[in-house]
């Protein structure tokens, strides 16, 4: 194993556990924020492709229907003030940085910064040694 994946000495199991468990759930939340970014953009896409709903309205001779397209649809806030490039901005200024830098200081006071170490010492249990695509 390479010197930054392997557990510094008088580190306990329940320490590494514990570390493991906390880049498990920063690991979930790198994924909430992927879906937000989904969310803004599918979105936007959405918002976009009103556009051409309200000139195929306008064109079947349906006004009355395309302005309330245009007026209640495009360009709404997604919650109350805010469009979605707001929302993940307050994400990632919030909670995201939150708790990356949490994360960070309990790998940086309990392990040096080492990152996944839980990980590192499984993939060393479950490996075949000598095999190729097995490498430490």
């Amino acid at each position: 194993m390479e010197d930054q994946h392997v557990r510094p000495p008088g580190l306990d199991d329940d320490t590494v556990a514990a570390l493991g468990k906390l880049s498990e759930a920063l690991e979930t939340v790198e994924r909430v924020r992927g879906h937000l970014y989904s969310m803004h953009q599918l979105t936007g896409h959405a918002d976009l492709m009103l556009d051409q709903a309200v000139d195929l309205l306008r064109r079947a001779g349906h006004d009355a229907l395309a302005d309330e397209v245009r007026d209640e649809l495009i360009g709404r806030n997604v919650i109350e003030g805010q469009w979605t490039y707001q929302i993940v901005e307050d994400y990632d200024a919030g909670y995201y940085a939150a708790f990356r830098d949490v994360e960070a200081k309990a790998r940086d006071q309990l392990a040096g910064g080492r990152r996944h170490l839980y990980e590192a010492e499984m993939k060393e249990r479950r490996r075949t040694k000598g095999r190729r695509g097995h490498e430490a």
